[in-house]
């Protein structure tokens, strides 16, 4: 099937989860409305992301609930009753995503090329985007923009922050230099060891920041971050729990530097330009990496990678696997690159 991009004049963006990769589909649908300022763009979404995206302009939000089980796909259906896109940007390789694209009505349906149209997308789409053998998350998703004929795929993020939040952010830090750390993953084996983190954080304290703590309220997180606390001898903001995700985005545009493991804040972290230090050994860093900062990555996923399959090639999205491969990340690795950062960017 062929289509000319110029005569789209409303297009439904289907990416639904996590946190770090609809801050990667922010910069791809932001590419797109620059070039086609007077696109309708309707992005269907997940509950929790809806919070962090909802100031974004020039997008009609349908909040997809996984929560309600079969009933999320059945109020998706009522929501575009009578409505027809041109095109359906189907951007999640997920059985949920699959069947919740057969409740949007386009003409055009474009999925990821074949070798990565996994979960039955390839089912339900008739056009692919071009194939990309080793991308990262961010560039697989600009095929899509590229698709629609979009030319300037350079990343660029705009996300507003209302200023209610903005200045949570500057009472709670001022001018001060703060070292932020975002220390848990969705999965505990993804997350650093508490005195580890805590260790880097006493050394970024002794070069004059102020340290604190950002997540999530689920009790793993909160467990890590007292775990942290305990095993650190200077003093330490706990903001863990305690802000919504756009207080957590003001938090990090106003960071110096931040700290994390992949998670979605190390991704939030990108779309406001502050440098991240990403701490990897499950998933592959040039795949799932800070986008601008992948050269500040301590990672122990090659070793692990290599141990696992005897150092043979392996797909680019494959995982390393083990609950203790975060332990292979060395405290002096991470203070060296910390060292490295603060450095470089004049911190």
């Amino acid at each position: 099937m062929s289509f000319d991009p110029r005569q789209i004049r409303s297009l439904c963006l289907l990416r639904l989860s996590a946190i770090g990769d609809v801050c990667h589909a922010v910069a791809m649908v932001q590419a797109i409305q620059r070039q086609y300022p007077t696109l309708a763009i309707t992005w269907v979404i997940g509950k929790v992301e809806y919070q962090l995206l909802k100031y974004l302009p020039g997008i009609e939000f349908v909040v997809f609930d996984k929560s309600q089980g079969w009933r999320s796909y059945r109020a998706l259906k009522q929501a575009f009753h009578g409505r027809r896109f041109d095109v359906l940007l189907h951007m999640q390789v997920a059985l949920r995503a699959t069947i919740a694209s057969l409740m949007i009505p386009a003409k055009i349906r474009i999925g990821f090329d074949r070798a990565r149209a996994k979960e039955g997308q390839w089912l339900v789409t008739n056009e692919r985007v071009a194939p990309l053998a080793t991308p990262h998350v961010l560039d697989g998703f600009m095929g899509f923009a590229a698709k629609l004929g979009v030319t300037d795929l350079k990343p660029h993020w705009d996300i507003p922050i209302p200023t209610a939040d903005s200045a949570f952010a500057e009472q709670l830090m001022g001018t001060q230099r703060w070292f932020v750390i975002c220390p848990a993953a969705s999965k505990a084996e993804r997350n650093w060891l508490p005195e580890r983190y805590a260790a880097v954080a006493e050394h970024a304290a002794a070069h004059g920041f102020n340290i604190m703590l950002c997540g999530g309220p689920a009790a793993m997180e909160q467990q890590l971050a007292s775990d942290i606390i305990n095993a650190c001898q200077c003093q330490i903001t706990n903001l863990v729990g305690k802000t919504t995700l756009v207080q957590m985005l003001a938090i990090l545009r106003q960071a110096s530097l931040v700290l994390a493991p992949d998670t979605g804040p190390t991704h939030m972290a990108v779309t406001q330009g502050t440098p991240v230090i990403g701490l990897y050994a499950h998933s592959n860093p040039g795949r799932t990496g800070p986008y601008l900062w992948q050269q500040y990555v301590v990672s122990a996923y090659q070793q692990a990678i290599d141990a696992q399959f005897s150092g043979q090639p392996v797909p680019w999205g494959t995982r390393a696997k083990g609950e203790q491969l975060m332990s292979q990340i060395p405290v002096a690795a991470v203070i060296g690159m910390f060292d490295q950062v603060v450095l470089e960017q004049h911190l």
